[in-house]
């Protein structure tokens, strides 16, 4: 969500530099009002551009997996029934579009903008690819999302102008999330408290929540109490989530379970040891 309102107010302001002189209002009322609905509605027409990712100056990067020679983010992924063990990447080949993108001019504003969500999830070999164009951005700003400033690598960090977010209190998590429509995630005590105050991670955790089978959802409603329990429901999450859905699912389970006063310390401990032996281990591509 920070991204989206850095990305649009970097092309509003590129745009509105670049409006041609004959174009401007003249002063008086009348003027001031027309130009203050056409502000509006260009500054609408900018957000929904942004949001549909349709802005001829707008790159935006999230991380992929690489299937069959093809790339896929979480969503294209879950979308055509994909599992992966490993967590997406941000990849070479998407830093070399960025390259790419940033080799022509802007068309409708001033400068270029690029969005890398989660490039705390950069390879190796991408992070170091990007070096030079963060060095040379040209008439671009270069956006670089990161939950973990200090899983990047510190020349990326060098080259950037850090900018740290505060944790949102419950009253403006509530605001900021009825705002943008997204007030049906207040139900769910659970996913505030994975979220800590930032509405961007409620969302994400929300649509996880969605995304999940239900009668997985109806099975683990209540924490497994045998020790076969704990195994089948184990199976069951490692054949119906992939590795990355798993782990939230487990963090969103202690937070229910905790809520709920159900977990005690025998059961988090029949919970955790036996499922250890069917969780998967996996290594980043």
């Amino acid at each position: 969500m920070a991204a989206t309102g850095f990305a649009e107010l970097l092309l509003r302001s590129a745009a509105s530099g670049h409006r041609p002189q004959e174009a401007r209002p003249e002063s008086g009322s009348e003027s001031g009002s027309e130009s203050g609905s056409e502000s509006k509605q260009a500054a609408s027409l900018i957000r929904r551009r942004i949001r549909d990712r349709n802005h001829p100056d707008l790159l935006w990067v999230e991380p992929t997996y690489l299937h069959q020679g093809n790339l896929l983010t979480a969503s294209q992924a879950a979308a055509a029934g994909i599992k992966r063990k490993s967590p997406p990447r941000i990849r070479l080949p998407q830093i070399r579009d960025i390259a790419r993108f940033l080799s022509r001019p802007a068309l409708e504003s001033d400068r270029a903008v690029v969005v890398i969500e989660q490039s705390d999830r950069m390879a190796e070999a991408a992070a170091n690819a990007l070096l030079k164009t963060l060095e040379e951005p040209g008439h671009a700003s270069l956006i670089l999302m990161a939950p973990n400033q200090q899983a990047l690598l510190p020349t990326l960090i060098s080259r950037c102008q850090t900018i740290p977010f505060r944790r949102l209190n419950d009253e403006q998590m509530a605001q900021v999330l009825s705002q943008t429509g997204h007030s049906d995630i207040l139900q769910s005590s659970e996913v505030l408290a994975i979220a800590q105050g930032s509405p961007g991670r409620a969302i994400e955790s929300w649509q996880q929540l969605q995304a999940l089978p239900p009668a997985l959802l109806n099975q683990l409603a209540q924490p497994p109490t045998s020790r076969r329990a704990v195994l089948e429901a184990a199976r069951d999450i490692n054949q119906a989530l992939d590795t990355e859905a798993q782990l939230w699912l487990l963090d969103y389970l202690q937070h229910r379970y905790w809520q709920q006063k159900l977990a005690n310390a025998t059961h988090l401990a029949a919970l955790e040891k036996p499922a250890a032996t069917y969780w998967p281990t996996f290594s980043p591509d």
